[in-house]
């Protein structure tokens, strides 16, 4: 049977369910012809319509996350989305769930999308780049269904990346300025007096470069403004899970005297940890503050200390809470068919966090923190947001990126 076959008769037999569900039993409805004749001689005035209206239904019935490769406990993007999920759904009387492809690739994912609408779901959420393709084939074909793609952007959807195409009417894809975010770790870091430093990326994928190309210009101003050199080592893991492999690169980097590492890939935040402890080095989280994983690994005894000096992270949940809360309130105009990008011009959607917990700076302060983003916020600081990976961002004579394959 072929997949559009498969399709319509789907949306016919969810159909036919739908108008059975809904279509109101006379027996209990009709009045009794007496007490209706009794009711016509005591009012004088027929009811007015607008009493007897029911009121307007709500727009989403149930939302259903789908993750790309992940968990909803990845302690990355999947499981922020989740949580956004989860949080606004919970608050809102929404029934919710999650499914899980059983592969990496675009028929799995789609598979998964049919389960959760065939079950029922109107508002489908899916974390990650990895779902550009899987939106060019599901978004025409279930027009009744809202598409909410988080991290997905323009250069996302798209079979062969040389033809692009936008999002349906029913359809959002949100991305996020990765380069504020990462230029705030890397200020931060050399502010607090490192000076030889490191980038791991998972897959260089745009939202990966753009979290490497802000660290190094973050890393490089404030070199600049101390008049300190600098040195920073810069790699991408081709994965986004750490190994054998990127670990014994790790240890390569601490042992030659790498002082912090900017983990930025999903999972492969372990092959940093794994090296960094060896030899007393710190990491930088990345997506979600990973400080707790610091803490949970001391607690347990697998970490002599906390390695996580900060995290740069994006507002996965804040944004998925919002969108959820924008569609149903009606104003899903302000979402459909486009691309958006959600900076600190928008609010706290990147940044480091700022709980006291979490704060393992020595030198750079809040106040400092504070200064730097507001620079950002209102245009002062001037971040290149380029994922173009032939061209690393220029850089001053303070600081030296070597490219390590």
């Amino acid at each position: 049977m072929s997949k559009k076959l498969m399709v319509v008769l789907t949306i016919l037999v969810i159909g036919s369910v739908f108008f059975t569900a809904c279509t109101p039993k006379v027996e209990e409805t009709q009045a009794p012809v007496e007490e209706t004749e009794a009711i016509v001689e005591e009012t004088e005035e027929p009811m007015a319509a607008e009493e007897t209206e029911e009121p307007a239904e709500a727009i989403i019935t149930k939302v259903a996350l789908v993750t790309d490769v992940g968990t909803i406990d990845d302690e990355s993007f999947n499981q922020a989305t989740w949580q956004g999920v989860e949080t606004w759904c919970t608050e809102n009387g929404i029934e919710y769930t999650y499914y899980q492809p059983t592969e990496d690739s675009t028929d799995a994912r789609v598979i998964s999308i049919t389960q959760a609408i065939t079950e029922g779901a109107n508002v489908i959420v899916m974390p990650g780049y990895l779902f550009g393709t899987t939106l060019l084939e599901v978004m025409d074909l279930y027009p009744d269904v809202y598409f909410i793609a988080i991290d997905v952007a323009s250069g996302d959807l798209t079979y062969d990346y040389v033809t692009y195409y936008d999002p349906a009417a029913n359809t959002t894809c949100i991305a996020f300025a990765e380069e504020q975010t990462g230029y705030l770790a890397g200020y931060g870091a050399v502010k607090d007096g490192y000076t030889k430093l490191g980038f791991l990326g998972g897959m260089a994928v745009p939202a990966v470069v753009r979290f490497g190309y802000g660290f190094i210009q973050g890393a490089d101003d404030a070199a600049a403004e101390m008049g300190i050199d600098i040195e920073i080592n810069y790699t991408y893991g081709g994965q986004f899970f750490g190994d054998a492999n990127i670990t014994a690169k790790m240890d390569g980097w601490y042992s030659a005297g790498t002082e912090i590492v900017f983990a930025a890939g999903g999972g492969i935040y372990t092959s940093a940890i794994e090296a960094a402890l060896n030899y007393d080095g710190m990491v930088i989280g990345v997506d979600v503050d990973q400080n707790y994983l610091g803490v949970a690994g001391v607690e347990a005894g697998t970490y002599a200390y906390n390695p996580f000096v900060t995290s740069a992270m994006k507002g996965l949940q804040n944004v998925t809470e919002t969108a959820l809360a924008e569609l149903q309130a009606g104003n899903w105009a302000n979402y459909s068919g486009q691309f958006l990008k959600f900076s600190l011009a928008e609010g706290d959607y990147v940044g480091l966090p700022t709980d006291e917990a979490s704060w393992n700076f020595s030198t750079f302060t809040l106040e400092d923190y504070e200064a730097v983003k507001a620079a950002i916020t209102d245009g002062t600081i001037a971040i290149d947001n380029s994922s173009d990976t032939s061209a690393l961002p220029e850089v001053s004579e303070f600081t030296t990126v070597n490219v390590i394959e």
